[in-house]
C-alpha cells in the first residue's frame, strides 16, 4: 500500500512529537509515503500567521522530507480538477486538495482529521 502524508503527519514526525500515532509512526517508517506541496504550503502560510513555528524554512522542511525517504508527488491540473467534484464537507482547500490528490492516486491518508474520512478515500492513523 501507498499512503500520502497529511500536513499534521509530517509536521509531527519531524516534531518527534507525541501526538502522532504508533501505527502512523511506523508507517511513516517502513512504507512508501509520499508528501505534497500543497503541505508545504500550506505550513508556510501558518508560519506566516504566527500559528506555526518558522525555525525550519520550507526548502529546509523539503529537504527534511526527503532525507527521511518520503517522495514528492507533484501536483496535476487532473488533481486540481478532480477538487471539483468532493462535496464540501470539509472546507479546507489544502485537505481538499489532498483527498484530490489520494483518490486520483489510489493513496491511503496518514491522517488525524476526523473529517477527510467523510469522503471516499482510504484514511490511517
Amino acid at each position: 500500500m501507498k499512503y500520502l502524508l497529511d500536513t499534521h503527519a509530517i509536521l509531527w514526525y519531524a516534531q518527534g512529537s507525541s501526538e502522532i500515532s504508533q501505527k502512523a509512526r511506523s508507517l511513516m517508517e517502513t512504507e512508501e509515503c509520499f508528501y505534497s506541496m500543497a503541505s508545504l504550503w500550506e505550513i508556510a502560510i501558518k508560519q506566516k500567521l504566527g500559528k506555526l513555528d518558522g525555525t525550519l524554512t520550507i526548502p529546509e522542511l523539503d529537504e527534511w522530507c526527503i532525507n527521511a525517504g518520503f517522495i514528492k508527488i507533484p501536483a496535476s491540473p487532473s488533481h486540481l480538477e478532480k477538487t471539483k467534484s468532493l462535496d464540501f464537507i470539509h472546507r479546507d482547500p489544502f485537505d481538499r486538495f489532498l483527498i484530490a490528490l489520494a483518490q486520483s492516486e489510489d493513496l491511503t491518508i496518514i491522517t488525524r482529521d476526523t473529517i477527510i474520512p467523510q469522503y471516499d478515500v482510504k484514511t490511517v492513523w
